[in-house]
């Protein structure tokens, strides 16, 4: 697995980095056909909309995967990031009070969350965007996984008993590194990483880490 680290990426040489932007274009353009391939989409004028916006938002990802300035490092074959995971899921550390007065704050619309998901005792952290507030209610709407309260607490209801549980984090550095890099847990431990979603990985650009510790 090659690696690179971000502060290296100004001593590479013009043809070097031209290389790596391939290479993680590539890798990209995989995992999407991959994924669009998967889906069950019955709107043909949907898929064409996609599959024609990949050859934008692949450049653009792959490019910010070089230039984003973050505490991480580039698996250039995966285009994912990469860091140590920690031995349990940081969710555990989870504070409900912490929770609720950091959402409790003027928060603008699509900002970045960070989500635990838990599915049958497998965990893993997302990130996801504000899309709606609701102040009075003191509740906030997350544009993939809906309704929670400020405390972070899911509003929405299950009509599956085996739905994944859900629970909005406040966001620290532990909790957005394993978000990013798509770290998971079983109930043994550590478990094989999940790949990000292109739509997940350009939410990883909008983190400013420098307000996380």
């Amino acid at each position: 697995m090659q690696h690179i680290d971000k502060r290296q990426v100004n001593i590479f040489s013009d043809d070097l980095r031209q290389l790596h932007f391939a290479e993680l274009c590539n890798a990209l353009y995989e995992r999407e056909l991959t994924h669009i391939s998967q889906q069950k989409l019955n709107n043909i004028s949907l898929l064409q909309r996609q599959i024609g916006g990949l050859k934008h938002h692949i450049k653009r990802a792959a490019y910010n995967l070089l230039q984003h300035q973050a505490p991480l490092e580039i698996d250039i074959h995966n285009a994912s990031w990469q860091a140590k995971q920690a031995a349990k899921c940081p969710a555990k550390l989870l504070d409900f009070e912490k929770t609720l007065a950091w959402y409790h704050r003027p928060l603008e619309l699509g900002v970045c969350a960070s989500v635990h998901v838990n599915e049958l005792g497998v965990e893993h952290i997302e990130l996801d965007s504000i899309d709606r507030i609701d102040t009075e209610a003191a509740k906030l709407h997350l544009n993939k996984f809906g309704w929670f309260s400020l405390d972070g607490k899911s509003l929405s209801i299950q009509t599956d008993s085996k739905s994944a549980k859900t629970q909005l984090l406040k966001p620290t550095k532990g909790v957005l590194t394993a978000a990013c890099c798509g770290h998971s847990w079983n109930h043994k431990g550590r478990s094989q990483p999940r790949l990000l979603t292109l739509r997940e990985l350009m939410l990883s650009f909008s983190i400013n880490w420098q307000t996380f510790r």
